[in-house]
């Protein structure tokens, strides 16, 4: 008998905590982050592409990876322009060197590098940041640029996307 209200007793306790978890003021999402509830929009410019390298349709590829991503992520609308959030920024590094060298001086590995500068504003609850977000990806000295940049451009783009995102629902 002691066993059964015990049982009884910590489902309530469970159901009471996630009543107040989400009665608070910010709302939680799967990647994470928090957004605050007054927060409805978000308004994302193009990405340009200020690197003088790299494919020339990344600037589209990194603006729609942002849309994507905050559309499937979160509640947030996503606006053309006077978002509650606004978010823009631009390529800044687009560059290729070797690492790991071996015996016969020469690179194991080759490495991509991007790196971005996003900037973001929260127009209802007064926060802002503009950073740097940088991140690459290896691949084998023994494959051109040209047989895996497709795939390598898409990784680290996603990866930036999501080190953006992580910034911007943080700290609540």
């Amino acid at each position: 008998l002691m066993k059964t209200k015990a049982m009884v007793k910590y489902p309530l306790a469970v159901i009471c905590l996630l009543c107040l978890l989400l009665s608070g003021c910010v709302t939680y999402n799967f990647t994470g982050g928090s957004i605050p509830l007054n927060i409805k929009t978000i308004s994302i410019q193009n990405f340009f592409n200020q690197s003088g390298n790299g494919p020339p349709s990344m600037s589209i590829q990194l603006t729609e990876k942002f849309k994507s991503f905050y559309q499937n992520n979160t509640k947030l609308l996503v606006v053309k322009e006077n978002g509650d959030w606004k978010l823009d920024g631009v390529i800044t590094k687009y560059y290729v060197q070797p690492i790991a060298p071996q015996a016969n001086q020469t690179a194991g590995q080759t490495r991509l590098t991007i790196t971005i500068n996003a900037a973001f504003t929260d127009e209802l609850n007064n926060r802002e940041f503009k950073k740097d977000f940088s991140f690459y990806a290896d691949f084998a000295q023994t494959q051109s640029l040209s047989q895996v940049e497709n795939e390598l451009v898409n990784t680290i783009l996603d990866q930036l996307v999501l080190m953006v995102f992580t910034e911007t629902t943080s700290n609540w």
